[in-house]
């Protein structure tokens, strides 16, 4: 299974590889939405999980693209941000998102999200993670 990674930063994407290989996924990776974009079309992942302060376009309107795009539409969207406060959950879901993983990634939280989303744990209740308070990134 294909999962691709946008994330500008280093430690942050060698980190999310890392858990993602721990899953058994192979990963894909970008820097920046323009080419997680086109890597999605050509790869057709079935997990993205997607910063959402990315150059260029934002991870918001990276996801909105990709959910339109048939193509791209029945990829399952995780999205890893560093903003914590009330509101952006919502934003992030209606972007197109299926669920969200607050930054710093907790490890039982992501392996528990990426399951859910992905229906690995035999639920497919695309389990959303929990908001951490402290918006580090």
């Amino acid at each position: 299974m294909k999962a691709l990674v946008m994330e500008d930063n280093p430690v942050n994407l060698s980190l999310t590889v890392e858990l993602l290989s721990q899953l058994g996924l192979e990963a894909l990776c970008a820097s920046d939405a323009e080419s997680g974009i086109r890597l999605a079309r050509e790869n057709k992942p079935e997990l993205i999980l997607m910063d959402i302060q990315l150059p260029g376009i934002d991870g918001l309107n990276a996801a909105r693209l990709i959910k339109a795009d048939p193509a791209t539409r029945s990829a399952k969207i995780v999205a890893v941000t560093a903003f914590a406060m009330q509101g952006d959950k919502e934003k992030i879901m209606e972007a197109g998102c299926d669920a969200y993983l607050a930054k710093p990634i907790r490890y039982k939280e992501f392996f528990d999200t990426v399951r859910g989303v992905l229906g690995l744990d035999g639920t497919g209740d695309g389990a959303v993670g929990s908001v951490e308070k402290d918006g580090r990134s």
